[in-house]
């Protein structure tokens, strides 16, 4: 059969399937039974074509389905986390790398225009903070700013404000996610115009020892909000096969579950922030280990083990067909 055919005559399941959930477990196996004859045949005759990988993508979603709803992944939270994030971080991963990137090369900007023009930080940070920053770094406290305020209150606001600021960069990919990159970009100039304000004075080691403590997971965690709106957005101008509002529709899900996942991530970096920061003169091994155990968790639970998981599942998903 030609491949053209071959799409013709299931693309109206296919949609199905892909826009509507399973009315009850037997539709939803019957769905899947079907799924991967055509996948089998797909990979027979058309092993390279993105017909095939579109097919493996559905067969691999109503597989995901059954999978948590084993009974012994009947918690929806512990599915939600285990499986749900992790695999639409996974999918989106493009995404992230992008927002990292715009995030990093703003960054630099932000950096060296501050260098280049010392106007750019007042600009940028406002008079009266850069003037706050200047007197504490002349009186031996370079990071004052961090000592204010009761502990807990300060966490508690902290944590209300970048949670609200966070929302409000997932609702802007209602603009095709434009907003979003625009927001990624204006929090890359503040941070490196921040950085450079410590850096110019001797205490650039310091700013990481000290900043970093609650900037490793609240950066991160930014630029994964600013992603979530690109996802919300991207539903929008590149709708694929379905139309517009289902994609839109799909994307906003997508989004949220980003948005929800990096709720308590914000949540510890205000702590840290709040109540953490505040004696950055510590010892440095504290301020390291901290360092290193935020980087990890980033790295492994937003990057390593999503793209462990998606091969777990597309290995099981082989053994099914097999």
């Amino acid at each position: 059969m030609r491949e053209a055919l071959f799409i013709k005559k299931n693309k109206n399941r296919w949609e199905k399937v892909q826009q509507t959930s399973a009315a009850d477990p037997d539709e939803m196996a019957s769905d899947f039974t079907q799924l991967v004859d055509d996948l089998a045949y797909a990979k027979t005759f058309y092993p390279t074509s993105k017909v095939t990988q579109f097919i493996n993508s559905l067969a691999a979603k109503i597989y995901l389905s059954i999978y948590k709803n084993r009974k012994e992944e009947s918690n929806r939270l512990v599915t939600f986390w285990k499986y749900d994030l992790p695999l639409t971080v996974r999918k989106n991963h493009g995404i992230i790398l992008f927002s990292f990137i715009v995030f990093t090369i703003f960054f630099i900007i932000g950096f060296f225009s501050s260098a280049h023009d010392e106007n750019f930080i007042r600009d940028v940070m406002g008079d009266a903070y850069v003037d706050m920053t200047e007197n504490n770094i002349e009186s031996g406290n370079p990071f004052g700013v961090y000592q204010t305020g009761h502990p807990f209150i300060v966490w508690i606001g902290i944590m209300i404000n970048n949670i609200i600021a966070a929302l409000t960069d997932y609702a802007k990919g209602i603009s095709l996610g434009i907003l979003s990159v625009i927001s990624i970009m204006r929090f890359g100039i503040e941070v490196g115009s921040f950085d450079y304000m410590f850096y110019s004075k001797g205490y650039g080691s310091l700013f990481i020892t000290t900043v970093m403590i609650h900037g490793t997971l609240e950066i991160s965690a930014f630029i994964l909000a600013t992603s979530s709106g690109i996802v919300m957005g991207k539903g929008l101008l590149f709708p694929g096969t379905i139309s517009r509002l289902s994609a839109f529709k799909k994307g906003a899900r997508e989004g949220l579950k980003i948005l929800i996942g990096i709720i308590p991530v914000l949540a510890v970096a205000a702590f840290f922030e709040g109540i953490v920061t505040r004696h950055y003169r510590m010892p440095q091994v504290f301020s390291i280990l901290i360092l290193i155990i935020s980087a990890t968790f980033i790295i492994w639970y937003f990057i390593i083990y999503p793209i462990r998981l998606q091969k777990k599942l597309a290995v099981q998903l082989n053994a099914e067909e097999a």
